[in-house]
């Protein structure tokens, strides 16, 4: 099973990738995660890459189908993969295709704009494990500080009101196109996200079992 989900930035793919990587036991692939590890690291990549995400715009393509294509090729996607992030424009899915990865569907989590600034704006992350919570639908036991490991959250720095909006408007110009893609190629699903965690998770397990 190969799944690409899409939705604008906070619709919850994170969140329904970790959850179908449980539930079809194969691996999520998140590329924001594994940029966000590497300027954590403070790489080359790193540097390169933390000047776009401030600005809320994307990172280039060349640098993105690098790590992608490295990870894919690993053993444990042998039985199928989520991929969480990716692609964000046309070329990097005509370059996903070109890859061979094989039969795929695409699952888009459709949120109201209104509804991501909410979300993200509210959005705090662990600094040291990544854990992610949310000081109104999910706070830690103790403001601040992470449940897992003790140590301090923080707002993301593209989690401002501005950064948002901006990454709005990216999503929208660049990224929104891929539905008209999808559905072009006979691959598309698509799912309300608006609604609770366990709704959209069901909405989101119906669709896929309905496309098998």
């Amino acid at each position: 099973m190969k799944i690409i989900l899409l939705g604008a930035p906070g619709a919850g793919k994170g969140t329904q990738a970790e959850i179908l990587a449980k539930r079809y036991n194969i691996p999520a692939i998140s590329t924001g995660a594994m940029i966000r590890a590497e300027i954590r690291d403070g790489s080359e990549l790193g540097l390169k890459t933390e000047k776009y995400i401030k600005e809320g715009q994307l990172v280039p393509d060349s640098v993105i189908m690098d790590i992608v294509k490295e990870r894919i090729l690993k053993d444990d996607c042998k039985n199928g993969f989520i991929l969480d992030g990716i692609p964000r424009t046309i070329p990097q899915a005509q370059q996903l295709d070109d890859m061979g990865i094989g039969e795929y569907t695409a699952l888009n989590i459709s949120v109201e704009d209104s509804e991501i600034i909410r979300r993200l704006s509210g959005r705090r992350v662990c600094c040291n494990c990544g854990a992610t919570y949310h000081i109104e639908s999910n706070p830690p036991a103790q403001s601040g500080v992470c449940d897992k490991c003790g140590e301090a959250l923080s707002a993301r720095s593209d989690d401002s009101k501005e950064t948002i909006q901006r990454r709005l408007i990216v999503y929208h110009e660049q990224t929104e196109p891929l539905i008209e893609f999808y559905k072009n190629a006979g691959k598309f699903i698509e799912v309300k996200g608006d609604d609770s965690l366990e709704a959209t998770t069901m909405a989101v397990l119906r669709a896929i079992e309905v496309s098998k």
